[in-house]
């Protein structure tokens, strides 16, 4: 894994991270919370989309397959803080 690789994993977290914030409760995380919330959200999104028999490739296949798992990882998390 080069820098360039991580540079732009945390890019893409943060990019998912934001807008699932804005789906789900209509602010962000702070840049921090937001590239967590993407990087465990991309793991989620590729997980379900493997079961679902789904791929996406590239940049903007990765971004919203991250994006697909960062709102279910906040819709989890609000039924859990119910």
């Amino acid at each position: 894994m080069t820098l360039g690789s991580v540079v732009l994993w945390l890019i893409l977290g943060a990019i998912a991270g934001w807008a699932a914030g804005k789906i789900m409760r209509g602010g962000g995380f702070g840049l921090v919370g937001n590239i967590i919330v993407g990087i465990i959200g991309a793991f989620i999104g590729g997980w379900v989309f493997g079961l679902l028999g789904l791929s996406a490739g590239g940049f903007i296949g990765s971004l919203i397959t991250a994006i697909v798992g960062a709102v279910i990882l906040l819709f989890i998390v609000s039924l859990i803080k119910k």
